[in-house]
């Protein structure tokens, strides 16, 4: 096979079994170790792009650039004091979800919530935890706690 192109629905399909294995073994649990994927991806083509502390910066920034390479439509939040909500239409996983939803299981993780978590650490020096993902009609809902800054140890 000469083409390297690999079709999204096998791909898509893979993550899926592999997210479904992984929730088969750990329950609930699994969402607290799937935070660092897309870390490869955040480093190599996010993180050089960040030029500032903003957070809203950092959104639309990460918005443009997971527009830009194909792998959402459009990115969207609304900040209220430490909830952070992010609307993410046009997602290319979002047939994992839906196949998350199908199998009754609410899905647990999601590669531009992880990217937007590791721009806010890193950048900010504040955790986030990704508390909630809803799969509407046309876009997934994310809703991220966003806590105050790390105390400093002396």
């Amino acid at each position: 096979m000469n083409n390297k192109n690999i079709p999204l629905d096998y791909s898509n399909g893979v993550m899926f079994e592999l997210e479904k294995a992984f929730w088969d073994e750990r329950g609930k649990g699994a969402r607290f170790r799937m935070m660092n994927v897309g870390k490869e991806f955040y480093k190599n083509n996010v993180l050089p792009q960040i030029k500032t502390g903003e957070i809203d910066d950092i959104l639309l920034t990460i918005g443009s650039i997971l527009k830009e390479k194909g792998i959402v439509s459009t990115v969207t939040y609304n900040s209220e004091d430490r909830l952070l909500r992010v609307s993410v239409k046009g997602c290319v996983h979002r047939q994992v979800e839906d196949q998350m939803v199908a199998h009754g299981i609410e899905p647990f993780t999601c590669i531009p919530a992880n990217i937007i978590i590791m721009a806010i650490e890193e950048k900010l020096d504040r955790q986030v935890e990704l508390a909630e993902i809803k799969v509407d009609e046309g876009a997934c809902q994310l809703l991220l706690i966003v806590f105050e800054k790390r105390p400093a140890v002396n």
